[in-house]
């Protein structure tokens, strides 16, 4: 073996946040993924897992009932249209003809088939932006920054202020992301060194987990390399790396780059708020991840291959508003506004933000989709924080005071009763209603493929595809009926003392996290829904 000096780094990159989990899913193209992957589907008394109980009620319950067609909006960052449990899943503007170039339905969209996208355009498609916070910084710094505290008028002292907190803030944010970066190619550059050391030793460049637990180390410094591999190898760290760099990059080249623009591609008026007619088609996105994972996880195709939504009986209009960054407001209430005019009655919102700059414009958009009956549901957020202390926009509190009456907003849940709130998770017991399974989440991802991801993000469509299930199965319950049905019905678990996201070692009872104290439920909420449509026939 040739000798080389390097850096073990004492295997510090086991602490690198992984908010992924990979899982390889070609063996399920042809087969259903079982319940206990999909534990989302699971009961937990039948199955030893906290789930919605979806699987049990489409047993016991639906069997032989009819139901009907219910579109939900998937507003986020794009789904891939033609993955195999999705592709028949789609909505289709009937209105339209694919193709033609011509508005043919006059909605001011053209050749919308699908859905929309409000971050694209003539010259293409956005894949990453900027954070809402430094769009505020930048404007902020483009009238404070070359002045002094003595040079401010009073009646700019306010804003001033805020300039000069935003500019320790950003200057941090700029630090840590630099020091992300090399922490990065300095893992890298270990695993690359192992990984060359270890192809040498045991010829060949493609070997398994197995083989270099099986390999006998000569020396210490053998030993020491074989152990940091099979570390690498066991948190799939050579599966990360693509996603891992992504990330670390675009923090510095798009998030908080004060000079990348991304609305020159998509052609609009920015300045103007309340402009709607722009965009293009193209809802699949360069980059349809997240969007494709949240569609599967509401409607995927009860087909037997690979996995079933919770909502069996669903049409996904797909809208695309959310890039890699901080969806705009102004993007984000045309979403809605479109996905309201064009039938939906449910929306699905599985992205957030601490600054809405535009709130006014959102909050109307928001009206819109209320005094029109449609659900809105949305994702509590990956901060552990007390959203009843700390912003996550959009929200269902308009500027005015006044609360949003069809708005769901949603915890994650794990499997078991020791992470019964997911260690990420946003609660909040005023803001946050409900909760829903958020870890470990499989589902639809782009390439015909699957995974498990883990997120608010996730909580938020099995939440969605519950109230399509009951609004499918008892088409005249209104959406305010579906949420308190939804509420009331929640596997309780308020008494239960669980870890305090963000802080393990505390522990507070369930019921301070959430409005409810609850889990969604399917079964308990289609039984409740059962009640209602007898009394309400009497």
């Amino acid at each position: 073996m040739k000798k080389t000096t390097f850096s073990i780094l004492a295997f510090s990159f086991m602490a690198m946040p992984c908010t992924i989990l990979a899982q390889e899913a070609t063996d399920y193209k042809k087969q259903e993924a079982p319940i206990t992957m999909q534990w989302q589907q699971a009961d937990a008394a039948q199955d030893g897992k906290i789930g919605t109980s979806a699987a049990k009620a489409y047993s016991e319950l639906l069997q032989g009932k009819t139901s009907t067609t219910v579109v939900v909006a998937i507003i986020d960052s794009g789904t891939e249209s033609f993955h195999p449990d999705l592709k028949n899943k789609l909505w289709t503007n009937k209105g339209e003809i694919a193709g033609n170039g011509i508005d043919d339905d006059k909605n001011g969209y053209v050749d919308d088939i699908h859905g929309w996208s409000f971050i694209g355009g003539a010259k293409g498609d956005v894949d990453n932006d900027n954070l809402e916070f430094t769009r505020i910084y930048k404007e902020l710094k483009a009238r404070f920054g070359s002045k002094d505290a003595a040079s401010i008028a009073a009646e700019d002292k306010k804003d001033f202020a805020r300039y000069q907190k935003m500019k320790l803030d950003y200057d941090k944010r700029v630090k840590e992301a630099t020091e992300n970066e090399q922490y990065y190619n300095l893992v890298k550059d270990t695993y690359d060194t192992f990984h060359k050391i270890i192809s040498e030793e045991l010829k060949k460049t493609d070997y398994t987990l197995e083989e270099v637990k099986a390999m006998t180390p000569g020396d210490d410094q053998m030993k020491a390399i074989q152990q940091g591999m099979i570390s690498f190898m066991e948190n799939n760290l050579p599966g990360d790396f693509k996603e891992w760099k992504e990330q670390v990059q675009s923090s510095l080249k798009y998030q908080l780059n004060l000079n990348y623009d991304t609305r020159n591609v998509v052609g609009d008026n920015y300045a103007d708020s309340r402009e709607k007619y722009y965009g293009n088609n193209h809802i699949d996105g360069p980059h349809g991840d997240h969007g494709t994972h949240v569609a599967g996880i509401v409607g995927a195709e009860h087909n037997n291959i690979g996995v079933d939504g919770i909502a069996d009986n669903v049409q996904l209009m797909i809208i695309r508003c959310v890039p890699n960054g901080d969806e705009r407001d102004k993007d984000v209430a045309n979403s809605i506004r479109y996905a309201v005019d064009n039938g939906a009655r449910i929306i699905n919102m599985s992205f957030g933000k601490s600054f809405s700059p535009q709130k006014d414009v959102v909050d109307e958009a928001v009206k819109y989709a209320e005094s029109k009956g449609v659900l809105l549901v949305h994702a509590a957020g990956n901060d552990n924080q007390n959203n009843d202390k700390s912003a996550n926009f959009p929200t269902a509190v308009y500027n005015d005071g006044t609360i949003c009456s069809t708005w769901i907003e949603v915890g994650a849940s794990g499997p078991d009763k020791t992470e019964l709130a997911a260690s990420f998770s946003n609660y909040g017991q005023k803001k946050v209603d409900i909760f829903s399974p958020g870890v470990d989440i499989f589902s639809t991802v782009p390439d015909g493929t699957y995974k498990a991801n883990d997120g608010t993000s996730m909580a938020s469509p099995v939440a969605a595809g519950v109230a399509a299930a009951i609004m499918s199965y008892y088409p005249a319950l209104s959406a305010k009926e579906v949420k308190q049905i939804m509420m009331a019905s929640a596997a309780k678990y308020g008494k239960l003392k669980v870890p305090m996201p963000g802080n393990a070692k505390k522990k507070v009872k369930f019921k301070k996290l959430s409005v409810t104290g609850g889990v969604v439920n399917l079964y308990n909420a289609l039984k409740m829904a059962e009640t209602w449509r007898t009394a309400k026939a009497k």
